[in-house]
């Protein structure tokens, strides 16, 4: 059984600058929840019970979210308002570890940070910025292919040729449900690009990949890349893909985040109707000046 989970959050959320000069991009909220909240929860669905966040610098606040607010926690009982004190105590019981990267050299230096917490067992990395329709459950659909395979397995979807550079690309043989991955470039130009499969933000690794990011150089914008441990990986043992059925978000970049938005007000019952007006009001303005 997969118990633990790495939620690396470190990155420095340039794309975000201001707001993220002195707050961690991941605690952007969707709603009335921040990034890392949706990643914990979906990790929790498929049984994890242990959860590292490779931290940096201005990165204290997920900490606190996660951590118990006793003043708040007074007042709201004070008030009555307990739905909320229930919303805010939901991970009170769970284990969290933090261990700070010393600078942010990339997500596979992240994980390798990791290797003193995850010891023999194979485990889950979550990229917060890819939040995927929390009614589908992409773990879970890998989880099955690596009790039956004991091997890497890497979430993957199908992307625009223009966005190819922007990603790890995989090319792969298909079978049934799932690939077997024949090679991994990071960033490859279009013109290049060995299909348009994408690596995202969800993977089960195993111990294994620690060898191969300790021997691993620099590699693009002067960092170590997860995809080039794989690839070295890809050399003595199996990797496969599974392409996710649900709809990803991706909440790393402005215009990205702010499609989020729009689409879970749109789902969230407590403000969809009123959204939904709102957003009716706005297109009739606009066609009105055109």
């Amino acid at each position: 059984m997969i118990k633990k989970a790495i939620l690396p959050v470190a990155g420095l959320g340039t794309r975000f600058l201001p707001a993220t000069k002195a707050s961690p991009k991941e605690m952007l909220p969707i709603i009335d929840k921040p990034l890392i909240q949706y990643a914990v929860e979906e990790a929790l669905k498929v049984g994890i019970e242990e959860f590292l966040f490779i931290t940096g610098k201005h990165k204290r606040a997920i900490e606190d979210h996660f951590d118990k607010a006793f003043e708040l926690e007074e007042r709201l009982k004070n008030a009555g308002k307990y739905e909320l004190l229930k919303k805010i105590n939901s991970f009170e019981n769970l284990n969290f570890a933090y261990i700070r990267q010393k600078e942010p050299k990339g997500l596979g230096d992240a994980i390798l940070c990791a290797k003193p917490f995850i010891q023999d067992e194979a485990f889950i990395v979550i990229l917060s910025d890819d939040l995927i329709d929390p009614q589908y459950s992409v773990l879970q659909e890998m989880i099955k292919i690596y009790e039956e395979k004991k091997a890497t397995i890497i979430a993957l979807e199908e992307i625009s040729q223009d966005e190819v550079s922007r990603y790890g690309i995989v090319s792969g043989q298909k079978i049934n449900n799932y690939y077997i991955i024949e090679d991994l470039v990071e960033k490859p130009d279009p013109a290049n690009a060995p299909s348009n499969l994408a690596i995202i933000g969800r993977y089960i690794l195993t111990p294994q990949i620690f060898k191969y990011l300790e021997k691993l150089e620099p590699g693009k914008g002067g960092e170590i890349q997860l995809t080039d441990a794989l690839r070295e990986l890809l050399k003595e043992s199996p990797i496969y893909g599974y392409i996710i059925k649900g709809k990803r978000y991706d909440a790393g970049e402005k215009l990205g985040y702010l499609k989020t938005l729009v689409e879970f007000a749109l789902k969230d019952p407590e403000i969809s109707s009123d959204f939904m007006q709102f957003l009716k009001e706005k297109l009739s303005n606009l066609q009105s000046i055109k």
